[in-house]
């Protein structure tokens, strides 16, 4: 895929889902039960083991039918290796740009994380395709508001406090799209294997963005 048509998939229907777990047993069956509600693009954290190989898996697995990408990034070194795992897109907690430039290289969109109306925009200038505001659940949507008033150029897509019943609001304060963690993917269900929840978690948060939308 084009780094167009990976950003086009990013923001339609707009839900990334961010897997962060202790094990990387059951992924690929998660990943499975989060396409079967709907969601079709995917965040695997670094902080998750094995996290490439479990990138690699899910692509051979499903192909283009699922979007993957690496998250909690913190050094260009890890942006080459999960893009030769199959990662199609990255995302960092922090901006910083040198991650931001291999990205651009290998022309993957980039979700560079901040916070600050300052890291915000250095991170838009520093050539970040989306700004991953993080923790979002501090400031919530009337915080993105603000900062967009100012900086409508930016492309935020929040990560914390991402609810269904939240989702609408992030949405018309003008997010771009929506991360998703802990309120989509829990331990619990990886644990439980309870892939039926899962797919029912995704499902719900596909309505509410299509709602909202």
């Amino acid at each position: 895929m084009t780094k167009s048509e990976i950003v086009q998939r990013l923001l339609d229907p707009g839900i990334i889902a961010i897997i962060r777990a202790d094990s990387s047993e059951q992924l690929v069956e998660a990943a499975e039960a989060l396409l079967a509600g709907g969601v079709s693009v995917m965040e695997v954290t670094m902080t998750t083991p094995n996290a490439l190989e479990v990138i690699t898996a899910v692509t051979r697995k499903f192909g283009d039918a699922v979007l993957m990408g690496v998250g909690s990034v913190i050094d260009a070194k890890t942006v080459y290796s999960a893009v030769a795992a199959g990662a199609e897109f990255i995302v960092t907690p922090v901006t910083k740009p040198q991650v931001i430039a291999a990205a651009n290289e290998l022309e993957k969109p980039i979700a560079s994380g901040a916070f600050t109306p300052t890291e915000c925009l250095l991170a838009h200038e520093s050539g970040a395709d989306f700004v991953k505001l993080f923790p979002a659940d501090v400031g919530g949507p009337a915080y993105i508001k603000s900062i967009l008033a100012p900086l409508p150029m930016l492309r935020i897509v929040p990560t914390g406090g991402v609810t269904p019943e939240t989702a609408a609001s992030f949405l018309k304060a003008g997010c771009a799209a929506l991360g998703v963690g802990s309120s989509l993917v829990t331990k619990e269900i990886l644990q439980k294997k309870d892939w039926a929840e899962l797919k029912k978690r995704a499902a719900a948060f596909v309505e509410a963005v299509r709602a909202a939308r």
